[in-house]
Parts: structure tokens; sequence; C-alpha cells
């Protein structure tokens, strides 16, 4: 049995190996840092899992997101550009008018360089008195109570490898210290890592990814790999 993890940086080693790493139990028992963490770094007063997020993060080598059944976790650099390939190919927007809004979304985003989501309603007026809003804001015509929700867009972008979580931000308190949740930067995989590129269609790119989850879970029941492949 491997050794658990103890720090940002086992997290990263172990996504660097794997080549993917959800965050959560994602139906593959013992393929998820809440299955792999020491007890002591998850849910705790001890800086943990949660916390590392970020470092693992800004060192460049793992991307994170809502790439795995809408549930967060990291993909590695070696593993991205056929993951964004296979990916980009699948588009989540159930109608036309739901896909229009994501590419508003993904466009703001990509113009802006990156947004926390309390920006992006800022900028698409969703937040009221915090700017008069201009014609082309969403909102403009939308009743009171039918504002639209931007975490289910979020999510999309990220299940299509448009999106991906680029840092975690946190308020500080009087000492210095960060304190309650972080927030997340949303912006592009190119922002951050450049382009992706692959000299495969998105079928040959889903095939080199299933066979790898394949060779690491050779037992695993085949609903639960496409599931995890999305």
């Amino acid at each position: 049995m491997k050794r658990l993890l103890n720090s940002s940086s086992d997290i990263e080693e172990r996504c660097l190996e794997l080549g993917f790493l959800p965050f959560f139990r994602c139906g593959i028992t013992g393929f998820s840092i809440e299955e792999m963490i020491a007890p002591e770094y998850w849910f705790s007063d001890e800086e943990g899992a949660w916390e590392w997020k970020g470092p693992v993060i800004r060192e460049g080598h793992c991307a994170y997101g809502k790439f795995f059944n809408r549930k967060a976790g990291f993909v590695s650099r070696e593993w991205l550009p056929d993951w964004a390939n296979y990916r980009r190919s699948r588009l989540l927007a159930p109608n036309e008018d739901t896909a229009a809004l994501d590419d508003v979304v993904l466009q703001t985003i990509q113009v802006e360089g990156s947004a926390t989501i309390q920006e992006l309603r800022r900028m698409l007026g969703f937040a009221r008195g915090r700017g008069k809003r201009a014609a082309r804001d969403l909102t403009s015509e939308v009743p009171e109570d039918e504002k639209i929700s931007l975490d289910p867009i979020l999510t999309r972008l990220q299940m299509e490898m448009r999106l991906v979580i680029a840092d975690f931000e946190y308020n500080i308190d009087r000492h210095g210290n960060p304190y309650g949740w972080g927030v997340a930067r949303y912006t592009t995989p190119e922002t951050l890592y450049g382009v992706l590129a692959v000299d495969r269609s998105p079928s040959e790119s889903f095939e080199r990814i299933h066979t790898h989850f394949r060779r690491l879970f050779p037992d695993t029941a085949e609903s639960r790999l496409l599931k995890l492949i999305g």
C-alpha cells in the first residue's frame, strides 16, 4: 500500500504519477485524495488537503477544476492536451440558449484573463447595486425571479476543459492570516499552460485516456471508467 498523502508535494507527486487525481470519491475505490490523504489532513483544524489545492496549482504541473463527473480533481500537464482534445468534443449545454450563455461567460473570462464568480456577477450585471448594467448584460431582460445561476455554467465549462481554476483567494484577518473557504479564480487552460495541441482526433485521445485508466484499474467495471472519463 502506498503511503498516505501528507503534503501538497505528495498530492502533486501522486497526480504526476497517475496522470489524473480526483479530489473526492469517484466510484473507483481508493482513487481520490479523500481516500489517500492522512486523516489528520482531511476536515480537521490542521492545514490540509483543502488548503493545499492552491500550492499544487501554482507549481504549474497539474491543472485543477471540476473535471470528474462534475466533481473536482487534478490532471497532469502530460495528459492535459488529450484530456482537453476529447472533452471539448463533448458539449454539455442542453440547448442553444444555454450554450449561448456558456459562451458569453467563457468570452468574458477570456477578455478579462481571469475572474472569480463574484467578479463575473458584477461584470455580467448579476449583482445588484454594484454599477449600472449595460444593454448587453445577460440580466437586462431577465425577471428578478429568473436570474441565471453561474455555478452550473462554470461547472459545464470546466467539464468541457474550457476553464480551469487558476488559484484560490482567501480573506485575511487582522494578523495577516488567511481564513474561510477559498474563492476560486477561473481562467482558460491556455492562459496558464499555453497551447494545448495534439496530433490526434478526439476519439483517438479518448482511446489513449481509456487505455491508461484500464491499465491503472484493470478490475474496474467499464461503466465506472466511462463515467469518470466523461
